[in-house]
């Protein structure tokens, strides 16, 4: 499995970017997002997605963990393909399809084009639960009291508490205080557990 890429950024696109990574240049798809960021720079490093299928194989590129994170997400739901993705996080910025998806706001993601009203409830129904695993979300898009979540949940489990208890502790904990670092959550934790 691949993780990134890195390189001379040689041709660049609104759907596409070549890079050369010596010697070899890959031709790689990428998001309008990833697209924006990329303008007027030589060099790239992108995190990949790799799709192998029995015609084709292709790399989807994405400045950010946290959007290929979603691209993936994405293309767990039936009827979702890598391209039908891309065109997603082309037409929304990540922040807002999370939004959309959190808030079951199907006119949204009916707004992007071969979205209709069956894959974006789909979408909706297969994706609400893990983005709102946070409460609140950063401004790249990730959601920011799972990950505190996860680091407090790890920390506490191998101090031997069941993870169980612990889970159900710390989303308590963060459902009255998204605010608080991972120490005070571990802290307030220890306390209740």
């Amino acid at each position: 499995m691949y993780e990134y890429i890195q390189g001379q950024l040689v041709e660049l696109n609104p759907a596409y970017a070549v890079i050369d990574t010596g010697n070899i240049a890959y031709f790689i798809n990428i998001s309008l997002n990833t697209y924006s960021s990329l303008e007027g720079k030589e060099g790239a490093k992108l995190y990949l997605h790799h799709v192998v299928r029995e015609d084709a194989q292709q790399f989807f590129d994405f400045k950010e963990k946290q959007e290929r994170e979603l691209f993936r997400q994405l293309i767990s739901v039936s009827g979702i393909g890598s391209n039908t993705a891309r065109m997603m996080l082309s037409s929304l910025q990540p922040i807002e399809l999370k939004t959309a998806i959190l808030e079951a706001n199907v006119n949204v993601l009916k707004s992007v084009k071969g979205i209709g009203l069956k894959t974006a409830q789909r979408v909706i129904i297969d994706l609400k639960d893990k983005i709102a695993k946070g409460d609140t979300v950063d401004s790249v898009g990730i959601p920011v009291g799972s990950i505190k979540k996860e680091e407090a949940l790890s920390a506490l489990v191998m101090l031997g508490f069941n993870k169980a208890a612990v889970d159900k502790t710390l989303s308590k904990v963060l459902q009255e205080n998204s605010n608080l670092s991972v120490e005070e959550l571990i802290k307030i934790a220890l306390k209740k557990l």
